[in-house]
């Protein structure tokens, strides 16, 4: 009998020992952390969630969108709806926001798929705006000067301020380990193998038995779930939301493709490293005004011209480490390198 001598193996336990550390460790952050440092930790892992959502599309099934803006305000509409007129609880309010984010995904996406290209692109943006426009129109929650939480909802949250800030810490932490946990579990499926297909050669997928149309529904649906949630987490940390702000280009989707570009697009650690890389540059340079603009597209040109892969990609190249690998490997039991020959076969001594 010819035995195997090596085994197929994923990897990455040590990456994922220090992962569920930094977990934990981030968990228990407000025994140890101050309001301020909750308070911004909160929007960092905001953002962690937006930018993996992103780079769902962008880096793993070529969806370049630039109008992701569009459920970030619309989560954070229904948050405000969906609590001051109907008295759903908040913290329920921001996954009720996802649903509603995906099923409206639904039309979005038959039109958009229409699009390929730098058109899709430039569709969503198009939708986005759309978006910004019927929002501005709700006399409501403010029209186009916007509208603030009552003081009820608010307190709804939580008996005490710093009750509250707990809560929204967690809910945030929450969604950022969700969002990219659901990816490293889709990825690693065979929906994972379907994406990466498409974003290479979507005919050659289509040909080989990919359901293009659906994979494609299904991702944009599971990221417009996902990021509507995060829009329904932002607001409820600001307390005031309006059109303008709820659906920022700049805010969230040049700074969300900013974070990915930086850490590494098609990487699940990229958008993590971007985004601490975002607000280190944010904290450090923030003082300057409108420079500060300029400097982080000075970063983003340096970044892409010594590392195009990101700053993870470049790391993981020469290291070989990563937290959640998403291939697999051949490990040899022998240390030749090869196979192992004949075991206990044919004409063997007993």
């Amino acid at each position: 009998m010819i035995a195997r001598g090596f085994h197929i193996e994923r990897g990455g336990r040590a990456g994922a020992a220090w992962a569920l550390a930094a977990a934990v460790a981030l968990a228990a952050a407000p025994a140890y952390a101050s309001s301020a440092t909750l308070g911004l930790l909160a929007q960092v892992f905001a953002y962690i969630a937006l930018a993996s959502l992103w780079n769902l599309l962008a880096g793993f099934s070529g969806l370049v969108s630039v109008g992701q803006q569009a459920y970030v305000g619309l989560g954070g509409y229904c948050l405000f709806a969906l609590t001051m007129f109907a008295g759903v609880p908040p913290l329920l309010a921001i996954p009720l926001a996802g649903v509603v984010g995906a099923a409206l995904s639904i039309p979005v996406a038959a039109l958009l798929f229409r699009l390929r290209g730098a058109y899709f692109a430039i569709g969503s943006w198009v939708m986005a705006e759309v978006f910004r426009l019927l929002a501005s129109q709700i006399s409501a929650l403010g029209g186009g000067s916007g509208a603030s939480l009552p003081i009820r909802v608010v307190a709804a949250v939580a008996a005490s301020r710093q009750a509250r800030e707990f809560a929204i810490y967690w809910a945030s932490l929450a969604l950022a380990l969700l969002v990219i946990g659901l990816i490293v579990w889709l990825l690693r499926s065979r929906w994972g193998l379907a994406l990466r297909a498409i974003h290479f050669d979507e005919a050659a997928a289509s040909a080989n038995g990919v359901d293009v149309r659906r994979v494609k529904f299904v991702v944009y649906g599971l990221a417009a779930f996902g990021t509507s949630m995060a829009g329904a987490l932002i607001f409820l940390q600001k307390l005031r939301i309006s059109p303008d702000a709820a659906f920022s280009v700049n805010d969230w989707t040049a700074y969300v493709i900013f974070m990915t570009v930086i850490g590494g697009v098609g990487r699940i650690e990229g958008p993590v490293v971007g985004a601490i890389v975002f607000f280190a540059l944010r904290l450090t340079l923030s003082d300057l005004g409108s420079l500060y603009l300029l400097m982080l597209g000075v970063v983003a040109i340096a970044a892409m011209l010594k590392a195009p892969k990101g700053l993870w990609g470049a790391f993981a190249e020469k290291t070989g480490f990563e937290f959640a690998p998403l291939g697999q490997r051949v490990v040899y039991d022998n240390q030749t390198g090869k196979p192992a020959a004949a075991a206990g076969g044919q004409g063997d001594k007993p």
